[in-house]
């Protein structure tokens, strides 16, 4: 596929659309200074307190969902059982 590139002098599709500053993928781009630093630790907050509900919910929901499950494979082994007892 090397040989037949119609995209010239040897640059690839992701090269000709890579728009990105090079510079900034080396680390070397001039890196903006916030002068809003309280701004900055209010979004934070605001950030974790929105996981940390997250987290609860998610919590929650993964323990119904352990409890669901417990409780349907209990009922399927009591009409097992119940299929297989021989009087």
């Amino acid at each position: 596929m090397e040989g037949n590139n119609s995209y010239g002098n040897g640059s690839s599709w992701a090269d000709q659309w890579d728009y990105s500053d090079p510079a900034a993928s080396n680390g070397t781009a001039n890196k903006k200074k916030s002068s809003s630093g309280g701004a900055t630790a209010k979004y934070k907050q605001k950030v974790g307190d929105g996981l940390e509900k997250t987290k609860a919910v998610a919590s929650t929901g993964m323990k119904k969902v352990k409890q669901g499950t417990s409780s349907g494979l209990q009922w399927i082994k009591d009409k097992y059982h119940k299929t297989t007892q021989k009087h």
